[in-house]
């Protein structure tokens, strides 16, 4: 016979749970309007970066995405082949690796200026949900940081 299960490890009580599988339906909406691009969610938040910045180190761009250098060098590689950055040492210092945006990455930006609209169409949230939930995620990201 099965013992019952201790509350504490229960799914329904776990925060991180809701936390994952949000994640994972909101990327799902993403991907239709990122399909139109060619690109994933992962290169889609990388290349608002760049829209940002136009150029970032590497090591940066791994900060600011919360992404380790396993996970950002094929997200990179996958960008240059498409033509959206390029990447080269810094000559003040070797050891760095720079990401810039290309000319045809810049000009992708027009075209996905309309994903946060169409996304937002697709989050049953009020807009002060939305901002209270965005308040309390980065809250989180930033003292767990």
């Amino acid at each position: 016979m099965q013992k019952p299960i201790r509350d504490e490890l229960k799914l329904e009580n776990q925060l991180c749970f809701p936390l994952y599988a949000c994640s994972r339906e909101v990327i799902k909406r993403y991907r239709p309007f990122l399909d139109e691009l060619g690109l994933t969610y992962t290169q889609y938040v990388a290349m608002m970066v760049f829209w940002e910045q136009g150029a970032i180190s590497v090591k940066e761009l791994g900060q600011k995405l919360y992404l380790d250098s396993g996970t950002l060098t094929p997200v990179l590689k996958s960008l240059e082949a498409k033509g959206y950055v390029t990447r080269r040492r810094s000559p003040e210092d070797e050891r760095v690796l720079i990401a810039a945006l290309t000319d045809e990455g810049a000009a992708l930006q027009e075209a996905a200026a309309k994903i946060p609209a169409q996304i937002g169409g697709c989050l049953p949230l009020q807009p002060e949900e939305a901002v209270m939930l965005y308040q309390l995620l980065y809250k989180l990201l930033h003292e767990m940081n």
